[in-house]
């Protein structure tokens, strides 16, 4: 988010960079990094498990804020394009942000074995693998860490990144692609090592919880900061990313329906986001 809003600061003349970054990180990680995980998990293991109650919980809100952000701008009339009206703006932040933090509270509070593996892998994996846990302290501390050197690789990386996309005439949407990876990186890592271990729904957890993060705080930054320097944000999305990002979301709810994963659904995740790739370079 820090990386998104400070290159939208710089840039005046790119009122699509927050969509074409929030967008790129869906297909990154439901796509690229979810199919990895599901292609490498079923190599080693045939079939892999999760948790389809927490699995779901991450489905309603990512398609509900998806659809709300990216898709609805295209079909309004209030104003012209692909944007909304400030009264909309407004809206959409106050809701991403009150349905992002309900979720919070389902996750860490009321719901939270939704989240956690499911019993046939608990049970299988337990005798090979011992987790160690760490203080709240240690891991409040990696945060502010993490937080802190992004925020300053922010300012370092976010301009030049901008200014090279203009020198080299290089698609917009390919500076998004770029910001986004770099913000999904540890994240796939993580869920890639996860998946590896056995443990897919550690992988969900990681990599649908950073789709879920981005979509309801980048988009809110993103519109704050439109509405307060008095910058158009364009928000919908078009051409054929518009059907491939439907069809993400569709092909996300039909792999993860029965509780198991195999390698198919591994290689219909990374072919469309080969299609994503081809689509930045050849729209």
């Amino acid at each position: 988010m820090a990386m998104i809003s400070t290159a939208m600061l710089h840039g005046a003349n790119n009122p699509t960079l927050g969509r074409d970054a929030v967008f790129a990180v869906i297909m990154i990680a439901l796509n690229g990094l979810v199919g990895l995980c599901l292609l490498l998990g079923g190599l080693r293991y045939r079939e892999q498990h999760y948790n389809l109650q927490g699995l779901n919980s991450y489905l309603n809100v990512i398609m509900a804020l998806a659809v709300l952000g990216l898709v609805l701008p295209i079909f309004t009339t209030s104003t012209s394009g692909p944007t909304f009206s400030t009264e909309q703006e407004i809206f959409l932040v106050v809701v991403s942000l009150l349905l992002y933090a309900i979720f919070l509270l389902i996750q860490t509070v009321r719901h939270r074995p939704y989240f956690k593996d499911s019993k046939e892998v608990a049970l299988t994996s337990s005798s090979h693998r011992s987790l160690q846990i760490r203080s709240t302290a240690f891991h409040t501390t990696m945060l502010l860490v993490y937080l802190f050197t992004v925020i300053l690789l922010a300012e370092k990386f976010a301009i030049p990144l901008d200014n090279s996309i203009e020198k080299f005439h290089m698609p917009q949407a390919f500076g998004g692609a770029i910001i986004a990876a770099l913000v999904l990186s540890p994240e796939g890592l993580g869920g890639i090592r996860a998946s590896l271990q056995n443990q897919l729904q550690r992988s969900i957890n990681i990599l649908f919880g950073s789709v879920l993060a981005t979509i309801g705080l980048t988009i809110p930054a993103v519109l704050t900061i439109g509405i307060i320097t008095k910058r158009s944000v364009t928000l919908g999305v078009q051409g054929g990313n518009l059907p491939l990002l439907l069809l993400t979301l569709a092909m996300c709810v039909v792999t993860f329906t029965s509780r198991k994963t195999n390698v198919l659904q591994g290689c219909v995740h990374l072919l469309l986001f080969a299609v994503f790739v081809l689509l930045i370079f050849a729209p």
